[in-house]
């Protein structure tokens, strides 16, 4: 299951802040934080912010995996 805590919580760690992040994947502050608290987000945008803020187990953000 998605935890959106994991993600704001690799944000901090990355010391990114959402907007940040926003401005990295081409989108609004506004339509980050929508897709943040729906986990809507598609396969590339995923992959990039896997990427950008170096998320070691990303299947622990995306799929709740340990």
């Amino acid at each position: 299951m998605y935890s959106p805590n994991a993600l704001k919580a690799e944000i901090t760690r990355a010391g990114k802040t959402q907007k940040d992040v926003a401005l990295d994947l081409g989108i609004s502050e506004n339509t980050f934080s929508k897709k943040i608290n729906s986990g809507s987000f598609g396969l590339d945008e995923a992959n990039k912010i896997i990427e950008l803020l170096h998320i070691h187990n990303p299947g622990a953000v995306f799929f709740g995996e340990e």
